[in-house]
């Protein structure tokens, strides 16, 4: 049995959870909340964070090796390229969208949104609010261009990549944090990645407090 220790509005949970859905992996989810650092789930990643995958007899941390160790176990559907140049776009589109898309847009909206509630941290800090809508449009720009030459993020197929930047805009979604009519290039591929059934169990998320916009779900927006 697969099991994934995670958060529901975690874009780096989501992530994992796209990938294995994707190869039709079966997993048991297991919501953990990870900042009250339980000493079991400590014992599980030391480092206090989400998501932890049990897998192969192995607890193992870090969205970004989990991903990369399923596809290694599970190569197909592929969601890596096979030649070195593809591969390292794809994870340069992971790394943009886990660190600078998190540190300018993610971090600033959902965790001032939603964590600090969650968490009973107080009340959002309208200054990163404020910073994290405006970044976000920088960055869904981006996408449109990357879009324009693609049909894919990272290439002519679908990857990880996909999976990366679906998972935090999916996030910032339920929220109704993006603005789906500021690129119909990005909207169109959403539509595509939202439309798989590897998002189904995402699309179907709730979470206690936070109801999503009647488009969260909808297939067609």
């Amino acid at each position: 049995m697969i099991r994934l220790f995670h958060v529901p509005l975690s874009p780096f949970c989501r992530k994992v959870r796209l990938s294995l859905a994707e190869k039709k992996l079966e997993v048991e989810l297991v919501e953990e909340r990870y900042w009250e650092q339980d000493p079991d789930f400590m014992r599980r990643n030391p480092a206090g964070k989400v998501p932890v995958l049990k897998m192969d007899g192995r607890m193992m941390a870090e969205s970004a090796a989990i991903c990369e160790y399923i596809e290694e176990r599970h190569p197909e559907p592929p969601l890596m390229p096979r030649n070195p140049e593809a591969r390292y776009e794809v994870r340069r589109i992971v790394s943009w969208f886990d660190d600078k898309f998190h540190q300018e847009v993610t971090s600033k909206l959902l965790y001032e949104r939603v964590n600090k509630k969650v968490m009973g941290q107080g009340y959002p800090d309208s200054k990163n609010v404020k910073a994290g809508a405006k970044a976000i449009k920088y960055h869904l720009d981006y996408m449109g261009w990357l879009l324009d030459q693609r049909r894919w993020l990272a290439g002519d197929v679908m990857t990880l990549a996909d999976f990366a930047g679906a998972a935090h805009l999916s996030s910032l979604d339920y929220i109704s944090d993006v603005d789906w009519h500021r690129n119909a290039n990005v909207k169109d591929w959403y539509a595509k990645i939202k439309s798989r059934p590897a998002f189904r169990s995402i699309l179907a998320d709730q979470v206690s407090g936070f109801r999503p916009p009647a488009h969260y779900s909808d297939l067609d927006f």
